[in-house]
């Protein structure tokens, strides 16, 4: 049964490493009473099948006008008008219309036509560490976030969408907080506002560009759409909000949290630096591999958006009250250790490896091809060119997103080169 005072989800022992208390609810039942720091309280499943079943249950919609008075109340939710105009995109949209606007973004990131841009991908990598690193010098120390990680997944992500390289240059990735509102009454909120509009601003910048000078890409697609009556203005600028922001911070988020998971385990580290630095003319398959289980074992995607049922139900043997909001822990779930054995280790060579870190069902994310593929490029490149690669400073000092949905560090200093002592691998870990 659902404990009687909701768990609270947030602190810094949280976010820093929340697993210890995913363990505790998978092991008392699937389905607990949390609350968030908005105040909001939410049901939160926990539990590989758990999450498999509610992620595929067609009873739990997306659309925030399901919530109720009380999820409302209290939600950080995006203030209007923004939120009519920039929220309904595929992540809160049920179908019919989920179905149709899906079909227009997936043909961009279709594993097919991602793989054909690899070339171009593994260019953008070499050239932003090329420049991290000043010439190369042999020993040294650089922020992984603040000189490669905030800037490969958006330059990735302008050449697959067909963001011009001059509006792609403007692009403040302060924007991207606006997927973390705050509440009126906090003092931050004209901060966030003013983000906000400052998007939305360069969202109408981006489609009048596409109208003036169309090409064959995708943010034309939504252009010519939006035009011809197939999708509204809102569903229009909603669906180039979604892929400007959620379309590259995950990816950000989970090569630090696959780098942090690395760093924690330096035989791991040493064996897929040796493998991508000789080639992996032993084992081709260790690079994609080690990706799917960095994947699994520290999702950056912590947790799923806002699911709603239309009427009070039973999920998972509790009873649910219509318009409250669900929740997938996809981090419990991939700990699980009824599907995955030894669950809390680190096995490059697990196999078969079903995570849920991109989801599952209608809205598995459609850009899990192009993310694997960034990660493994992004993984070669800093473990190629980060000879000795170890933490700058200690485990503890680490700073976590403090972000709701999401995991990965604010910054991940690491130093490189000939070390005259062992390679610091920080405090003892829980994982």
């Amino acid at each position: 049964m659902p404990n009687s005072e909701p768990l609270p989800l947030y602190g810094k022992e949280y976010k820093t490493d929340p697993y210890p208390l995913y363990r505790k609810l998978r092991e008392e039942g699937p389905v607990h009473r949390v609350n968030f720091p908005s105040g909001v309280d939410a049901w939160l499943v926990t539990g590989y099948d758990a999450a498999h079943s509610a992620l595929n249950d067609d009873r739990l919609g997306k659309n925030h006008d399901l919530g109720n008075s009380a999820w409302r109340e209290r939600a950080a939710i995006m203030p209007e008008p923004q939120h009519s105009q920039l929220q309904v995109h595929l992540l809160h949209q049920d179908p019919p219309k989920h179905t149709v606007m899906r079909k227009m973004v997936t043909e961009a990131f279709s594993p097919r036509h991602v793989e054909r841009m690899r070339p171009r991908f593994e260019e953008i990598a070499a050239e932003l560490l090329a420049t991290a690193l000043d010439g190369g010098a042999e020993t040294g120390e650089i922020d992984v976030v603040a000189a490669f990680a905030a800037h490969f997944p958006f330059r990735v992500l302008a050449e697959v969408i067909g963001l011009p390289p001059a509006l792609a240059a403007r692009f403040d990735r302060d924007w991207g907080k606006v997927v973390q509102p705050v509440g009126p009454a906090d003092p931050l909120r004209p901060v966030y506002e003013g983000r906000l509009r400052g998007l939305q601003g360069y969202i109408a910048e981006v489609t009048e560009d596409k109208r003036r000078d169309p090409g064959d890409d995708l943010l034309t697609k939504l252009v010519v759409a939006r035009d011809a009556g197939e999708i509204s203005k809102e569903e229009q600028d909603s669906i180039v909000f979604q892929l400007l922001v959620a379309g590259q911070e995950p990816v950000t988020n989970q090569i630090t949290t696959a780098l942090v998971a690395l760093l924690r385990h330096p035989a791991q580290l040493r064996r897929l630096q040796e493998a991508v630095t000789e080639g992996e003319g032993h084992d081709p398959a260790l690079l994609a591999r080690a990706v799917e289980e960095l994947l699994r074992y520290d999702s950056a995607f912590e947790l799923t958006t806002w699911r709603f049922f239309a009427e009070d139900a039973e999920l998972l043997g509790t009873r649910v009250p219509a318009g409250d909001s669900v929740i997938v822990s996809l981090s419990a779930a991939n700990r699980d250790p009824e599907r995955f054995p030894d669950a809390d280790t680190l096995d490059l060579d697990r196999t078969p490896n079903p995570h849920l870190a991109f989801g599952h069902g209608i809205h598995f994310c459609p850009g899990a091809a192009l993310a694997r593929i960034e990660l493994q490029i992004a993984l070669r490149a800093l473990l190629t060119g980060l000879p000795g690669l170890r933490l700058a400073v200690e485990d503890r000092e680490l700073d976590w997103v403090r972000a709701v949905l999401a995991r990965g560090v604010n910054e991940l200093p690491v130093s490189y080169g000939p070390s005259a002592t062992a390679p610091a691998t920080g405090c003892p870990v829980r994982h």
